[in-house]
């Protein structure tokens, strides 16, 4: 994938803590940088209600899910504790780039290692926020069970610990929306920027 101007497009890869606000940040990210996109993962949990086929997931079957395993269709995936899986299929960052566009993942932080040790475009950007506040969020958004909100506050502190390692190439505390959308912003704005070379940051 490469930009107008000959130079490889780079793959923003989005990760961090389940309630840290990774989506809500995305969303924001999108509003200022029209150029960018969404990779659509593919999982094998339930649809929720309000999701669509194709645009939130693609929805596919555990044995679907194997099958693509075997033929290397996926660029990453993750297995849940709780049994689900999720993956980046290749096929959508070829789409994504053939039109031009940046490529987006939102990821696991496993599933962020494997891209950035597989994809050398890729940039990582992982999204922190206090625990407590994990705690909240996740109890408020309620498509959790308490024993399931137990354990992703458990792989949060096990996925900072991967954050406080270096393993990422920025991290962003969401504290606060607004400072740290400014900051996620000036980060791609460095990386999109016309003048100089695209370096990682």
């Amino acid at each position: 994938m490469t930009s107008s101007t000959g130079r490889p497009l780079p793959v923003l890869v989005i990760t961090g803590q389940s309630g840290a606000g990774k989506g809500t940040l995305i969303k924001r990210l999108f509003d200022r940088f029209p150029q960018l996109q969404l990779a659509v993962s593919a999982t094998t949990r339930a649809q929720r209600p309000g999701e669509v086929e194709g645009v939130h997931y693609h929805f596919i079957s555990d044995e679907e899910f194997d099958r693509r395993l075997a033929a290397g269709e996926f660029l990453e995936h993750h297995v849940f504790p709780w049994g689900q899986r999720s993956g980046t299929l290749v096929s959508e960052i070829e789409r994504i780039g053939q039109d031009g566009n940046v490529c987006v993942l939102e990821l696991e932080t496993e599933g962020a290692v494997n891209v950035a040790e597989r994809e050398p475009r890729a940039v990582t950007i992982f999204i922190t926020a206090p625990l407590p506040e994990l705690e909240r969020r996740l109890t408020e958004r309620a498509t959790e069970s308490e024993g399931e909100i137990g354990e992703r506050l458990k792989v949060a502190e096990e996925q900072l610990a991967l954050a406080e390692a270096g393993r990422f190439d920025q991290v962003i505390e969401n504290d606060d929306l607004e400072r740290a959308t400014d900051e996620l912003s000036a980060i791609v704005s460095g990386l999109l920027a016309p003048a100089g070379t695209m370096q990682r940051p």
